[in-house]
Parts: C-alpha cells; structure tokens; sequence
C-alpha cells in the first residue's frame, strides 16, 4: 500500500492571462510505514502537491493514487472508491487551531466521526483515542480550545485528524509559529505516532533540522519539479 503520485502537474486559473503552473510532471510514491518529509523554499509547490495527496485539487495532468485508488474517479462507482480513499489521508494545515470552533475540545475532536455517521459510542471512543494520541489529558474535554495555549490549540486540532482514523497523515508546517518547548512536543508527538503507532507522516517543513531528526525519507522540490529524493543525511552531503 502507498501513496503513488504519476506525472502529476497542476495550473492554477488554467486557460486564462494569469495562469500559472506549480507543479511540472512530478512523480514519486510515499510507501506505507514511511516518514517522508517535503522541502523547498517558498513556491516550489509543496503546499499544492499536499493538497492534491489529500484529493482538495484536481490535476490538471496526472494522477494521485492511495492505495491503487484514484482520488479522482469518473464514473459513480469510482467516485465512492475514490470518496473512501480520500478519507484514508488525513491533512493538518498550517495553523490548524485557525479551524477550530465548537464551544469544547470535546466536540471539536467529536466532528468529523460524526459526520461519517459514528454512534456516539463509537464517536466518544474515538475522541478518547485521538486525545490519548497527542498527550491531552481527559480533563481537557470540558475546556474550550481557545482558552488553551497555542500548542494545545494545535494538538486539539490535530486530534480532531487522527480520530477520523487516516491511514496517512499529511502536514504542512505544523511546528510553525511554535516556542521550542511546542515545537520540540510536537515532533516527539509525530515520532511516537509513526513509529508505535505506524502512521505514515508526509511532512512538509523548511527546517533541515526537524527533518534530519524525524524523516526517513526527503524530496525536495524547486519550481515545481522534483530535484532530489532520498535518505536525508545522503541528501544533505550531496
């Protein structure tokens, strides 16, 4: 199982003065089990190649595949294969407490397996996992997220993704605008994920440093093309 990305390219406002192409006929795979980390400096399409992993773009050439389903099918059938096969892939955005809004850290957390049609058996059991995930204690149930500190707003967040169970996680810079004492929580937090729980991590950062200690596998793009992949300490000596 994995995440295969095939000749992928994408043009925002396609067919018109201002279009613009962020990604070139990129293609590699995340395998299941992998810690892979997305570099680049700012426009080298690492946002737009996450969102298109988590099937919110349409290529505009290429396709995305999680688990040899296409994130895109035409026919109705297709359509509820590739509708499940989004689900698979969960996606924490830059500053993910900016989404939050439910009066309590509970129904925060609770959201997304109740829309998927959860008992509310099965959406508390859920909402206790996730929260035991990221280190929050059950006393913070009852709390609102805003009355938390910025690194648990971001853990509330982040529990909110993983109670809907993905199979991958995708993140985009989720240790920014952090103090060292969150920053350093939320990498052992991804560490611990990946390596007890066997989540597979895409995460995309511009800090070498964070990659070198977490990832065991880095592509770097520029200009929306892939200009390296590998192990990252190799990558780095070259």
């Amino acid at each position: 199982m994995s995440i295969q990305i095939e000749s992928l390219s994408y043009t925002y406002m396609e067919h018109t003065p201002l279009s613009h192409t962020a990604l070139h006929d990129v293609s590699l795979t995340v395998a299941e089990g992998s810690f892979t980390a997305i570099a680049g400096e700012t426009g080298a399409g690492k946002s737009t190649l996450m969102q298109l992993i988590g099937g919110l773009l349409v290529p505009t050439a290429g396709r995305v595949l999680v688990d040899g389903v296409s994130l895109h099918g035409k026919t109705k059938e297709k359509k509820e294969e590739a509708r499940a096969a989004r689900f698979r892939v969960g996606m924490v955005f830059q500053y993910p407490e900016h989404q939050l809004f439910e009066e309590t850290v509970y129904e925060d957390i609770a959201f997304g397996p109740r829309n998927q049609g959860l008992t509310d058996e099965n959406v508390a059991a859920c909402v206790k996992e996730a929260m035991e995930l990221v280190h929050l204690p059950d006393g913070y149930r009852d709390r609102s997220p805003f009355a938390l500190s910025g690194g648990e707003r971001r853990r509330v967040a982040i529990a909110g993704v993983l109670a809907l169970a993905p199979r991958y996680l995708v993140l985009d810079e989720p240790a920014a605008g952090l103090d060292p004492r969150g920053r350093e929580a939320l990498l052992a937090m991804l560490t611990m994920l990946h390596r007890e729980r066997g989540v597979t991590i895409v995460l995309v950062s511009h800090s070498m440093e964070d990659i070198l200690r977490v990832a065991d596998h880095m592509v770097i793009l520029a200009g929306g093309r892939v200009i390296g992949e590998g192990e990252p300490r190799v990558l780095f000596q070259q």
